[in-house]
């Protein structure tokens, strides 16, 4: 028996589940409702993309799934409890815009440094292979401040999953990457996924990106965040460059584009948090 998206996302509670997430902001302008009534569902293996306009709260629901961020009314599960348990037992890995990397730290200290918090043993063949994963072998024994944004973001990406986490959370992991880099990345992020079966959330603004590399998509209204459209993605598992020029890959871009250009008419001028 075959069963749909819905009913094996209702039979998935290792997931991520977002239900009824409201969250406000209280600020000198007043208090801004970020998210309302926000529901989002990722099956366990699957691998959702958040798509939304700039302050739509997108950011803000990633944070929350993290347990990093408090949220207002709702109910939150990840891995089918609270966050902050999968985070102790290193079964989460996490990757922000704000790469967070340790200045103190070599680049290979601070892709190690999962393990240490997860009080593991240290796999050094796991860290040199995505070293090189990220093209950053050379680099291995450089702080942070002797790298580029784009290559902080590499070594961020490298980290969240260096223990190769039940369930990855992305916010714009890619985002200061060249577009060269940032293909690549996609490719082989998309594999090594794809193989583990990693439940995964992403929050992007590259449409293409999105739907290269996720199941489903996404697409959140703008400010207070709410869930405007959800499009599965009829790809396989195994994804190469060549997926780009077909028909069925442009149109679906060029469908969630003009969802997203939809999502800005009439939206607030005031941004919020993304």
């Amino acid at each position: 028996m075959t069963l749909s998206p819905d009913a094996l996302r209702a039979r998935s509670p290792e997931g991520i589940e977002l239900i009824g997430v409201s969250k406000r902001f209280a600020g000198k302008a007043g208090v801004t409702a970020a998210l309302d009534d926000l529901t989002i569902s990722v099956a366990e293996g699957e691998f959702v993309a958040i798509l939304g306009p700039s302050g739509c709260g997108k950011s803000t629901a990633l944070r929350i799934a993290a347990g990093l961020e408090t949220y207002d009314s709702g109910t939150v599960r990840v891995g089918g409890g609270d966050p902050a348990e999968l985070i102790s037992s290193g079964e989460l890995g996490v990757a922000f815009q704000d790469n967070a990397l340790l200045p103190w730290l070599s680049v290979r200290a601070n892709i190690e440094l999962p393990f240490r918090l997860a009080r593991r043993p240290v796999d050094s063949n796991r860290v040199t292979e995505l070293l090189g994963l990220v093209g950053l072998r050379e680099f291995a024994n450089a702080r942070p401040a002797e790298l580029s944004g784009g290559m902080k973001q590499r070594v961020s990406i490298a980290r969240s999953i260096a223990l190769n986490p039940r369930v990855l959370l992305l916010d714009e992991p890619f985002g200061a990457l060249d577009a060269v880099t940032r293909h690549r990345l996609n490719v082989e992020l998309g594999r090594i996924l794809g193989e583990r079966r990693t439940t995964t959330l992403l929050v992007t603004h590259a449409v293409d990106e999105a739907v290269f590399l996720a199941d489903r998509v996404v697409v959140m209204s703008g400010r207070p965040g709410r869930v405007k459209q959800t499009v599965d993605i009829p790809f396989g598992p195994s994804r190469t460059k060549d997926l780009l020029a077909q028909h069925e890959f442009q149109h679906i871009v060029a469908s969630l584009t003009e969802a997203l250009d939809q999502t800005l008419v009439g939206s607030p001028g005031v941004a919020s948090r993304s």
